[in-house]
């Protein structure tokens, strides 16, 4: 395995302070917590964005487990048919009700999407739900509108135990989707190795990565 550290982009940096500038800060959302109908059930989220400085890449093998998942159109997939073909795959795990992390990570895909262009049909964008008993498809499927999420980009929910073993499959599961954190992986091709971001990675560096990994395979 080997990895990396790259700097958070600039224009993704100026998206979380402006998301933070929005909510209570840390200390404030503690303070509250303590006040009927005051708490702020995001508060973890805030925090760990306010730490978060660089990206790191690594690449990895996932043994990936026999589960079904629900596409934002109701339509039932297994999570190989999900990240099947031989399309490069660029995979996240989000919420819709997310005020923080996730809306940063899905104006990535929004960007990713425009920065292929007309290749973007030859990706496949994937984003799977770590909060299922919520995101049901059709909330996915306006979380999908809200942004702008061309055909290739699907969104997956599911039973919580299915969802829990595709995190776990990616050592992305934190056991509370509070905790969660930004974490994107990309697959050129079945059989080839993960590059695994964790941090938040520009759409331009996603674009970077699958011209580049396309090209050395």
């Amino acid at each position: 395995m080997r990895a990396t550290t790259k700097a958070c982009h600039p224009g993704l940096a100026l998206m979380a302070a402006g998301l933070l500038s929005l909510a209570p800060s840390a200390a404030r959302a503690e303070d509250m917590a303590g006040m009927p109908g005051m708490s702020d059930p995001h508060a973890r989220c805030h925090q760990t964005m306010s730490h978060l400085e660089h990206a790191t890449r690594t690449t990895a093998d996932y043994a990936l487990p026999e589960v079904g998942l629900v596409r934002d159109d109701g339509r039932a997939v297994t999570l190989a048919q999900a990240l099947g073909g031989d399309r490069p795959v660029v995979l996240d795990f989000i919420f819709t009700t997310c005020t923080t992390i996730c809306p940063v990570m899905s104006q990535t895909f929004t960007r990713l999407q425009a920065q292929l262009g007309d290749q973007a049909d030859r990706v496949r964008l994937v984003s799977i739900s770590i909060d299922p008993e919520q995101d049901t498809p059709a909330r996915l499927a306006a979380y999908a509108r809200r942004f702008h999420a061309g055909r290739e980009w699907r969104l997956y929910t599911g039973a919580a135990q299915d969802s829990i073993a595709v995190q776990r499959a990616f050592a992305a599961y934190r056991g509370d989707k509070m905790d969660h954190t930004p974490v994107t992986f990309i697959r050129t091709s079945p059989g080839h190795r993960w590059v695994r971001i964790d941090g938040f990675a520009s759409a331009e560096e996603l674009a970077r990565e699958l011209h580049e990994q396309v090209a050395v395979h």
